[in-house]
């Protein structure tokens, strides 16, 4: 903590890129399962089996693609946020602040609202406590020390609750499978925990006969198999390889071998949710079928409150009746500390993007105090808007969430992960094809969303009269559709116009990463030309000179500054601004990062990519 100068803009935003390999690989991990993902995948299991486990999966092989493929282009580019690499890459504002509210609004309306509301029922379900107190608390320890010790604190809080996650989930899974005889106890006894109310005559409360399949029927099944190859593969890349939250952890790291290192670490803990999350899910629908499998209506009302449906509490059930009492403590310490891991991951990308992307365009001039002002007061205003949120997460009572939120991914992110990719790999790429592109790709992704939210899935055993657009195409389907229509956006329109500058290619895309950084003369011509260049408007990102304490004391005090003021500056890790408070930041341009690994260690990680990649293609061929 102390070595991260947390004072600094690098120091707040990115741990002063000094994180070794396991903290950073833990925090991808923790970033990525928050409480959401136990209640969801539980919840999944027990409706539906096994076939949720395919988004695992496909993260696996992601974040490896982002660790091999994208980093070096990010960190030869020298970039804090993904909007201002799309800035640096392309040009001109409007892609940086279209996508930086985007951005937030993804984080806001899907990622906090549902770790919040899963967390909450899990607490409600356990302690029977009131959901605004309990939301309200957990918010407030989490924003303390997400304000106090920017992302340095985040990671290595993230890295000691993986730890617990993977203590407590691992010792109810051995509890599970011994209460129901083993995987082959799991296998015989599924299809026969069916709910003893239900209506006659029809297929509702009858587990899925493929349950034990990711691969399932391409036209009529609730996940097809080429919609799982495909149309999953798009919104997964866009989350492990462009997404602030999992990006900036990356980033973090002290080179590219430890970063490679880190997401070598999330991807052999991915294998772990089918067993952790989603079998336990089936187990509690093995031994709670009237609960969990409820399919009449009015039972479920009564039951959870919920008349779709009570499969999301899968996972609390089997906490509150399998485990001995102190192990049930541990495990409410496991869905907390999720919760807060995510939730912390949120608040520190989030205020990322606000402070460099929009923060920054507002006032160009501003000094690094003032940015890292701004970007504590912003995760103070997360919390408070979280929790105007929660009567809505509510009123919307989580039966529905968990598929509007893989809906809303596919809906929102395919044109941005598309848009990446091409301008990672493709150099013709340029800001018009990019801009029109996203447009394009997001209105078709809202009109999409809005019929969706005004056509909800009708309830089992009820006729479908949903238009047949949304009725027929599956929304994974709809992603491929959304990929290539903003795929073929970009291209046409790139290939119509001029093509991008040198400056906008060079060290920001794969082929050009290893490009010398310009020169000062051509720095200079670049910016008599185009106005200030992104370099210039860079913040200077290199570690702060160590200042002695004396003239901070000094210039503090003519501000008549209490001891109180003093120990809150400290507390956030800002005593060392004042002195530079009014000057703007030095206009330099960041220092070139070098690629370079050492031989033995590249062979190391290389031979680690092959085995993770056999582990998960053998996977996924044996439960196809």
């Amino acid at each position: 903590m102390w070595k991260t100068q947390r004072s600094t803009v690098k120091g707040y935003f990115l741990a002063g890129g000094q994180m070794v390999w396991w903290p950073v690989g833990a925090s991808l991990f923790a970033s990525n399962v928050g409480s959401g993902h136990f209640i969801g995948l539980a919840g999944s299991g027990a409706a539906s089996g096994i076939a949720a486990t395919a988004y695992e999966w496909n993260g696996m092989f992601c974040v490896l693609v982002l660790a091999w493929l994208f980093l070096p282009i990010y960190i030869a580019a020298g970039v804090t946020t993904m909007p201002e690499y799309l800035q640096r890459r392309f040009g001109g504002k409007r892609i940086q602040i279209f996508l930086a509210i985007l951005y937030l609004f993804i984080y806001i309306f899907t990622k906090i609202s549902v770790d919040m509301y899963a967390g909450a029922l899990f607490i409600q379900q356990a302690l029977h406590w009131d959901l605004y107190i309990a939301v309200a608390g957990l918010l407030a320890i989490t924003a303390v020390y997400t304000v106090s010790g920017g992302l340095a604190a985040v990671i290595y809080t993230d890295a000691l609750q993986t730890l617990i996650m993977l203590i407590g989930a691992v010792s109810l899974m051995v509890f599970s499978f011994i209460e129901v005889g083993g995987l082959e106890g799991l296998q015989a006894k599924y299809f026969g925990a069916i709910p003893s109310i239900r209506q006659e005559n029809s297929s509702c409360g009858l587990p899925r006969p493929d349950a034990f399949h990711i691969f399932r029927d391409p036209v009529s099944s609730d996940l097809p198999w080429p919609g799982v190859l495909v149309g999953m593969t798009i919104p997964s890349l866009w989350y492990w390889c462009t997404d602030q939250v999992i990006v900036q952890r990356s980033l973090a790291a002290k080179n590219l071998s430890h970063a490679k290192g880190g997401s070598l670490m999330t991807s052999y803990l991915k294998i772990l949710p089918l067993f952790m999350m989603v079998m336990p899910g089936m187990i509690s629908r093995v031994l709670f079928p009237d609960l969990v499998a409820c399919a009449d209506p009015d039972v479920c009302q009564k039951i959870c409150g919920n008349p779709s449906g009570c499969s999301d509490i899968a996972y609390p059930k089997l906490v509150l009746e399998l485990l001995p009492v102190g192990l049930r403590g541990l495990m409410m310490s496991v869905m907390i500390a999720a919760l807060m891991s995510s939730l912390t991951s949120i608040f520190n990308s989030s205020s990322t993007i606000f402070t460099m992307d929009l923060w920054k365009h507002l006032r160009p001039r501003c000094s690094e105090w003032e940015l890292m002002v701004v970007g504590r007061v912003f995760v103070l205003l997360l919390t408070v808007v979280s929790i105007l949120w929660i009567p809505l997460v509510q009123a919307g009572q989580g039966g529905q969430l968990f598929i509007y939120i893989q809906s809303i991914s596919s809906y929102l992110q395919p044109p941005v992960a598309v848009v990446f990719i091409l301008g990672c790999f493709w150099r013709r790429a340029n800001e018009k094809g990019a801009f029109w592109g996203l447009l394009l790709g997001l209105l078709l992704g809202a009109v999409r969303l809005v019929l969706d939210f005004i056509y909800p899935e009708p309830r089992c055993g009820q006729p479908d009269t949903r238009p047949g657009v949304v009725r027929h195409m599956h929304y994974l389907y709809f992603s491929m559709v959304l990929g290539a229509t903003t795929g073929l956006t970009v291209l046409l329109v790139s290939l119509a116009t001029e093509p991008p500058a040198p400056e906008q290619i060079r060290r920001l895309t794969w082929f050009t990463r290893g490009d010398a950084p310009a020169g000062q003369e051509a720095a200079a011509a670049a910016a008599a030309a185009a106005g200030p260049s992104p370099a210039k408007e860079q913040l200077e990102l290199s570690p702060a000179p160590e200042s002695s304490p004396e003239p901070s004391k000094g210039a503090a005090e003519p501000r008549g500054s209490s001891k109180l003021l003093s120990t809150v500056l400290w507390l956030c890790g800002m005593e060392r601004g004042q002195e530079g408070a009014e000057s703007p930041p030095r206009a330099e341009p960041p220092p070139a990062v070098s690629l370079e690994e050492e031989p033995l260690v590249r062979h190391i990680l290389n031979i680690n990519l092959l085995l993770c990649v056999c582990a998960g293609v053998f996977l996924w061929a044996y439960f196809a």
